[in-house]
């Protein structure tokens, strides 16, 4: 095993990985850019460098001053966790020539399923089922004619994609050449290539992932499925597993394909492959994701396995630990992403400080957080803060769990989607399992209720505030001292006032 790993990244994913290394034993080394001087995972790591201007250009996305910081600090290893440069083929090949380990899938893998087209192709030669559509990059008038073939409505996507970015559902015909400008432009800004394919629309479809883990060996193995149709513009809001719409003899199915696309790019480390999922029980290989993902925990809390510390295990040369016998699971998990958005307000993305914060606890209750009460939450960065997790002994239970663990959260200061999250919660549709990913996004979609009146926010806050006052003056008068008779002295007398009371 490693002696020393750096996080290249920020948030909570980088609290998550250090606090792992930290049970491991390992020693740890952070990485930050001016915008996050003394950002949570900067506090907590053993060692912390500075990499740049808050830009992501210029910082996290900054391979050679990752590489230096590495080299500084004399590390064995680097873990690159989600987003930023977690799929990036370059960045883990020039972490394996700086002679360091990479605590993920080979740099092969990630640019063969890194590339839709590509991966589609590979997919298709191994058996492995796909959604329709061109299997290689198109030009509009290509495009055209793909769509006019396999019947709207149809989905653009750029092909170095992912997150939703570059992706463009079609209604309509005379709204194609349109949306495939703007997929295009989309493209190229976020991933410097506008190559795009389409596929077809499988409508009233889940979007249904199933989590693998593999060793240098061969050994391949799943850990049953994660729902994430809870979507908006592709960018999922809550996961939950297992999914209501997977029985078990359908789990064993996708999880066998899943394992056999794993198998077919010699996949090592964690990953995720994602289908989707019809109405009569038809599934359809999306992408594969050469990372640990966002949601990982859910699968964490109903297998009983710490995803992290087995990829640092399998990096270090060991042996899977476990056989496909061995995962067995136990009760339901949910997780809700809360980011620094304004639900209310088209989830219109919010900046400032974080002026309180206050964290449910509780049983069956777990928060992977990457803030703390004084933090400037920047618009440079993703706006997700943290990650709240439920497990319970079944669906119900957990549903419950979320309602009450969403009631104790507290994050004041800045706008963020905790209110869409309790209303979710309370819907019938969702607790009904009756969803599919149209479930925000579509025509009949979930609404938010009116947002509180400005009135009653500022009588909250009013209270608040004479809530605390009154809680300061008692423990002023708490803590003063007594006179020979046991009864405290007035805090008034002793800065020499007169006409001073005592309290007992």
């Amino acid at each position: 095993m490693f002696k020393k790993v750096l996080v290249a990244n920020r948030g909570e994913i980088a609290v998550r990985i250090l606090r792992a290394c930290e049970e491991r034993g390992l020693r740890t080394v952070a990485v930050y850019s001016d915008a996050d001087r003394t950002a949570l995972h900067v506090r907590y790591a053993d060692e912390a460098y500075r990499i740049g201007p808050p830009s992501p250009k210029e910082s996290y996305l900054n391979i050679p001053a990752i590489i230096a910081a590495a080299r500084q600090a004399g590390v064995d290893a680097v873990h690159p966790g989600y987003g930023f440069l977690s799929e990036n083929a370059d960045f883990a090949q020039a972490v394996l020539d700086a002679g360091l380990a990479w605590v993920g899938p080979a740099a092969e893998a990630i640019r063969a399923m890194g590339d839709k087209v590509t991966a589609r192709q590979l997919m298709i030669a191994a058996g492995v089922p796909v959604v329709p559509g061109a299997d290689a990059g198109l030009s509009d008038t290509e495009a055209v004619g793909v769509a006019q073939e396999i019947g709207y409505p149809v989905l653009i996507k750029a092909s170095a994609g992912g997150g939703g970015k570059g992706m463009r559902q079609v209604n309509d015909p005379a709204d194609l050449p349109r949306a495939l400008a703007a997929a295009r432009r989309e493209a190229a800004g976020a991933f410097g290539d506008d190559t795009i394919y389409l596929e077809k629309v499988i409508t009233g479809a889940r979007h249904v992932e199933l989590q693998v883990l593999a060793d240098q060996y061969g050994n391949c193995i799943h850990l049953g499925e994660r729902e994430c149709s809870i979507q908006r513009r592709h960018q999922k809001l809550i996961e939950e597993a297992p999914s209501v719409a997977v029985p078990p003899e359908l789990r064993a199915e996708m999880g066998a394909i899943a394992v056999r696309a794993a198998q077919a790019v010699g996949y090592s480390n964690a990953g995720t492959v994602e289908f989707l999922l019809d109405r009569s029980g038809h599934f359809y290989f999306l992408e594969m994701n050469t990372r640990l993902q966002v949601e990982h925990p859910i699968t964490e809390q109903v297998t009983g396995i710490d995803l992290v510390k087995e990829q640092l295990a399998i990096a270090s040369g060991r042996k899977l630990r476990w056989t496909q016998a061995d995962i067995q699971i136990k009760g339901h998990a949910i997780e809700c992403r809360i980011s620094s958005e304004d639900p209310y307000n088209s989830f219109l993305p919010a900046a400032g400080r974080i002026t309180s914060l206050s964290e449910p606890t509780g049983p069956g209750v777990r928060l992977e957080s990457g803030i703390c009460a004084g933090f400037e939450v920047s618009l440079f960065y993703d706006p997700l803060l943290a990650k709240l997790v439920v497990w319970g002994e079944n669906r119900a239970e957990a549903i419950l769990r979320m309602r009450r663990a969403l009631d104790e959260y507290r994050i004041g200061g800045i706008h963020t989607t905790i209110p869409f999250h309790q209303q979710v919660m309370d819907s019938t549709r969702f607790q009904g399992g009756q969803f599919d990913t149209s479930f925000v996004d579509g025509p009949d979609g979930f609404r938010l209720s009116a947002a509180p009146s400005q009135n009653l926010t500022q009588v909250a806050a009013i209270a608040a505030a004479l809530a605390e006052h009154e809680r300061a003056q008692l423990a002023v008068i708490l803590g003063s001292p007594c006179d020979e008779q046991g009864l405290r002295i007035s805090p008034w007398k002793q800065a020499g006032r007169v006409g001073g009371v005592r309290s007992r």
